[in-house]
C-alpha cells in the first residue's frame, strides 16, 4: 500500500535478479500514486507480472492471501514494496533449497550481526525469535522477517487467517507445527523511517507475540 515512490525502482531490481521468475503484486487500496502506476505502467507492459487489486486496504496478511493462489512457480518469496530489503538475496535464498529436506528458508537480518533499527523494533525482533526456539525447539534469529521463502505448495497447504503483519507468526508457527523444515540464510536490510514510510508500529508487535502463542496451541 502507498509505495509509489519505490515501486518501479524495486520492480526493475526484481526483475534484475538471474533467475526465471513470475512476479505478483498486491495493491492493497493504495490512496497514493501506487494504483496509476500499476495500471498504466506495469500490468501488461512489463512481462510476467501478474497485479491483482484491493479495493481498500486490509493488510499485508490479506494482501498475501490474495496472492499466494496465484503462484506457480515452485517456490514463493515474499517481497515488501519498500527497499529495505535486496531482491539479489533471492540467490542464497534460493539456493539453500538445494536441501530437499528444507521446507522455507528465512532471510535473517541478524546472521550478520545487528542491523540498523530502532531498538524497540530490536528488542521485538530478538523476543519473537526467541519465542520460536522456546515454544516450537527450532533455531531462530529473526522471526520478523519480510524475506520468507516457501515451497509453493507447502504454503498453499497452510490454513492462514491473517489481515495485517501477523502474517509472520501466523506462517511461522503453522509451517513448524506441521513439520516444515525452517531455515536461515544472512541478508543485507537497510531500515527506513516512519516519515519514510515504514508502517509497522509498536502495536504490530504486541500481536505479534500474542500470535505466535494463539497458534502454538490452537487448532487450525
Amino acid at each position: 500500500m502507498n509505495e509509489a515512490t519505490t515501486l518501479l525502482t524495486l520492480i526493475s531490481r526484481v526483475q534484475a535478479v538471474p533467475v526465471a521468475k513470475e512476479v505478483i503484486i498486491v495493491d492493497d487500496g493504495s490512496r497514493d500514486d501506487t494504483r496509476r502506476i500499476l495500471e498504466q505502467e506495469v500490468a501488461g507492459v512489463i512481462p510476467g507480472i501478474k497485479v491483482l487489486y484491493h479495493t481498500t486496504n486490509r493488510g499485508k496478511g490479506a494482501a498475501l492471501r490474495t496472492a499466494i493462489p496465484h503462484a506457480s512457480g515452485k517456490f514463493c518469496i515474499v517481497q515488501d514494496g519498500d527497499l529495505e530489503y535486496d531482491p539479489n538475496d533471492y540467490l542464497v535464498i534460493l539456493a539453500a533449497f538445494n536441501d530437499r529436506d528444507v521446507a522455507a528458508v528465512y532471510g535473517s537480518r541478524f546472521l550478520r550481526g545487528l542491523p540498523p533499527m530502532k531498538l524497540p523494533n530490536r528488542i521485538i525482533n530478538l523476543l519473537l525469535a526467541a519465542m520460536v526456539r522456546v515454544m516450537f525447539g527450532t533455531r531462530m534469529t529473526d522471526e520478523a522477517t519480510c524475506y520468507k521463502a516457501f515451497r509453493t505448495e507447502l504454503l498453499q497447504a497452510l490454513p492462514l487467517t491473517c489481515q495485517r503483519f501477523e502474517f509472520c507468526p501466523e506462517v511461522t508457527a503453522k509451517a513448524l507445527r506441521r513439520g516444515y523444515k525452517i531455515v536461515e540464510v544472512p541478508i543485507s536490510y537497510s531500515a527506513r523511517t516512519l516519515s519514510e514510510g515504514k508502517k509497522i508500529r509498536w502495536t504490530d508487535g504486541v500481536e505479534a507475540i500474542w500470535t505466535l502463542i494463539r497458534w502454538r496451541f490452537a487448532r487450525f
